[in-house]
């Protein structure tokens, strides 16, 4: 995700906690839950494969192009400076378009999650979806343009809230219900191998993409490398120590889930509440589902709220620097990009009505969390890409972080989180056996054409945009 933290200016040092605390609550979402816990005992394995292929290499690659380029606009500056204004654009445009193709999925589990205990049957009720993501959405966006002054504050509290604390409570129950001898769907007996999936079968394979996805936005917290107590030594233990929570909670809070929900009855996006539902009734104690129901759907609603305005910032230096139409440039007397909020308005409701054509809320949620995806990981590429580039290009740059090992350390992270990078884009296009997506031919064409539409749209606006300054200039 856009790192809004990241525009806030920093008078203290942080230390190695503080900054554990910041790049978690970006990351940490218990939406994230139900998605991991389809691949029942595999999510050990599957989490434990995402860090060391892909946490790490992209925390520590972003640690040093923070700190040699701690620059407004973040990826925008990072890639311009490595392969020229064009890319940095696009690497911009598609962290901030990721965004409003994620902002469905984050609705649609928190309107499940309400309707789940208020109206049971509306929960994986397609309209009443699309009407929950649309009325939130457009009421948040009026909201943020009166001004969010705290907005930071609140996004973190709200992750705390809404995240942590349930997930714990979620890991107790479960632990509880498991000494007191309760059946579960998960069979922890079938030996050592049962943990570890078959990738020889595709639908593994594909599953792994909701994994690397979970931890997207781990960069969040580089540009905060300026400000840490000796970032060669703290900034690597704070990831190692971010990356074990997530990794942990994760781990603990998604095989609560499969423990106790049938695997291929897990909804996606009411799977949370289901399974508390379970472990409540078990012990007498349903009367306080509403309030688990509240926590949770706070938490996604304080982290939608923050990024509204976050990657409309982001994209705001682009057209600052004559990248994007000047219609795009107004401002209200809150410094709020108005007319890039409601251009990103207009595409979340486009994206929402995707739960119309898709055969259950399920795939269409996993339809749109596909292509959030493949559109942040290729902003990873360039990411990666830039890093290597970069330790040529502008070797004398001073970098207060740097990635261990010289050149060739940075050669074998950068190259590990490209690799993976590019192997989970082309995994994305392979629909997974475990969750119903409906015609192959519409999965495959929805998922193609959104990304060479995404792809192409940015190019054509700034080519266009550029032409016309130079035509101005004549």
């Amino acid at each position: 995700m856009f790192n809004l933290v990241g525009i806030m200016k920093s008078t203290q040092r942080i230390n190695v906690f503080t900054l554990t605390m910041i790049t978690s609550a970006f990351v940490m979402s218990i939406r994230n839950l139900p998605t991991l816990s389809v691949s029942g005992l595999h999510i050990i394995f599957f989490c434990l494969l995402a860090a060391i292929g892909f946490v790490f290499p992209l925390a520590l690659v972003s640690a040093e192009l923070a700190s040699g380029w701690p620059k407004e606009g973040g990826v925008y500056a990072w890639v311009k400076e490595a392969f020229g204004e064009r890319l940095g654009f696009l690497a911009i445009w598609l962290q901030w378009v990721e965004n409003l193709v994620w902002f469905p999925t984050a609705l649609s589990f928190a309107g499940s999650t309400l309707a789940y205990f208020f109206f049971p049957e509306l929960s994986n009720n397609k309209y009443f979806l699309i009407a929950f993501i649309l009325i939130v959405y457009w009421g948040t966006t009026l909201l943020n343009l009166k001004g969010m002054k705290i907005s930071g504050r609140i996004s973190t509290v709200c992750v705390i809230v809404g995240s942590i604390i349930p997930t714990i409570f979620l890991v107790v129950l479960c632990i509880i219900y498991l000494k007191n001898g309760k059946p579960i769907q998960l069979d922890f007996h079938g030996g050592f191998k049962s943990y570890f999936p078959n990738m020889s079968e595709m639908r593994n394979i594909v599953i792994f993409l909701s994994f690397a996805f979970s931890f997207s936005g781990l960069e969040a917290s580089a540009v905060h490398v300026n400000v840490v107590k000796n970032p060669q030594r703290n900034y690597p233990l704070a990831i190692f120590f971010t990356s074990l929570l997530l990794i942990v909670t994760y781990i603990t809070g998604s095989l609560a889930i499969s423990m106790v929900v049938p695997q291929d009855k897990i909804s996606l996006v009411a799977g949370v509440v289901e399974a508390f539902e379970i472990f409540l009734k078990e012990f007498n104690l349903v009367y306080i589902l509403p309030l688990v129901a509240v926590l949770v759907t706070t938490g996604i609603l304080g982290q939608v709220s923050t990024w509204i305005v976050g990657p409309s910032k982001g994209l705001l230096v682009t057209a600052k620097n004559k990248d994007l139409p000047k219609i795009l440039l107004k401002e209200n007397k809150m410094n709020m990009p108005v007319n890039i909020m409601y251009l990103q308005g207009i595409i979340v409701t486009i994206a929402a009505l995707m739960f119309l054509f898709m055969p259950s809320v399920n795939s269409s949620f996993w339809i749109l969390l596909t292509l959030t995806s493949i559109i942040y990981l290729i902003m990873y590429v360039l990411l990666f890409l830039a890093g290597i580039k970069l330790r040529y290009s502008q070797p004398n740059v001073v970098r207060k972080y740097r990635v261990p090992g010289k050149n060739w350390g940075m050669w074998i992270v950068g190259s590990l989180g490209l690799v993976v990078s590019i192997f989970t884009i082309i995994i994305g296009f392979v629909p997974p056996s475990q969750i119903e997506t409906g015609s192959l031919v519409f999965y495959e064409v929805f998922l193609i054409s959104g990304v060479v539409i995404l792809l192409l749209v940015p190019m054509i606006i700034f080519d266009f945009e550029k032409f016309l300054s130079k035509k101005t200039r004549r």
